[in-house]
């Protein structure tokens, strides 16, 4: 990040730090939700402050400058204070996840006990999740072909002994599974309770080591365990010697990357174009490898979102 933008990003930090309390604006106060979209040329990208979304954000940034916008990044590590800075338009554009953002947006508006209305299905999620956004002044942009899940682990050996390749298999197994995940996996469809319903998978007791942490990941590696939950982004699999079981019956939600924008200062067409251009190559793997050469690898964010670009020919060398 070049000096000058760092030091508008920490006058924007300041200016959140200080507006933390607020729940953003009441829809009534918003305007018309159909009011034109606006081309702000100076534009701020938000980062969730972990290696995905820094990596993201940098994308994001990147190719707004070389569409001819000015943009800064500003790192906030919580939804509940970077969410109604998108509504303030403190914030311009943030990388989101389609069915998390759907049910984070669907609880404000209707409360925590709401029925979650994310789905595996990528195009229901995108259409209450755009119905959603809207009244909010936020334009959600079309989704890419990355998509970061909840994912399932197991050994590569396990796997082998067992011919599992999906967790359909591993459901007709028949295998006691210790599975090692966070303490919410207890009750939350997608986990424990979904594994057992939709897999028939013999879920003998829940680990709480968090999800895909490194103490989860050395239980299974060491068998104190038999799988765990992790991420379709995880780039350390293969130092624990795991591999992925396929979710066959799409028990996951539709966890897209979705870029979300403030319509009114960044809803125009050159945005969404600048955007759409990374939709065409980025991969979930892509996403996985490129996470693993900041965390793994020690590169910075910055260095590694423009050598992608570059290799993607999306952005002119040098």
């Amino acid at each position: 990040m070049r000096p000058a933008s760092a030091r508008r990003a920490l006058a924007a930090l300041a200016l959140l730090t200080a507006t933390a309390c607020t729940t953003g604006p009441s829809l009534e106060n918003q305007g018309e939700v159909t009011a034109p979209p606006g081309d702000s040329r100076e534009l701020t990208v938000g980062s969730a402050g972990f290696t995905e979304s820094d990596l993201l954000a940098q994308m994001y940034a990147l190719l707004l400058e070389h569409a001819g916008y000015s943009a800064d990044i500003i790192s906030v590590t919580n939804r509940e204070i970077y969410e109604p800075a998108l509504e303030n338009g403190q914030i311009d554009v943030v990388a989101e996840y389609a069915a998390t953002f759907a049910d984070w947006l669907n609880a404000k508006a209707n409360g925590a006990d709401a029925t979650p209305v994310g789905s595996p299905d990528l195009a229901a999620t995108m259409k209450v999740l755009r119905a959603l956004a809207a009244p909010r002044g936020l334009t959600v942009l079309d989704p890419g072909r990355a998509v970061d899940q909840n994912a399932f682990a197991v050994t590569a050996a396990y796997a082998r002994k067992h011919r599992l390749k999906t967790l359909s298999d591993l459901g007709a197994a028949r295998l006691p599974v210790r599975l090692a995940a966070g303490d919410e996996c207890v009750q939350r469809p997608y986990c424990a309770p979904g594994l057992r319903k939709t897999y028939g998978i013999d879920i003998v007791a829940v680990d709480p080591k968090g999800v895909g942490t490194t103490q989860a990941k050395q239980a299974v590696q060491n068998g104190q365990d038999q799988m765990v939950l992790t991420t379709t982004t995880d780039a350390t699999l293969d130092q624990f010697g795991l591999v992925l079981l396929e979710d066959d019956k799409n028990l996951q939600n539709a966890d897209y990357v979705v870029p979300v924008v403030n319509r009114a200062r960044a809803g125009s067409t050159g945005v969404r174009d600048a955007l759409d251009r990374l939709n065409t190559v980025l991969t979930t793997a892509d996403l996985a490898s490129l996470n693993e050469q900041v965390d793994s690898w020690r590169r910075l964010p910055e260095d590694v979102a423009r050598t992608y670009l570059e290799s993607k020919e999306l952005l002119p060398k040098g």
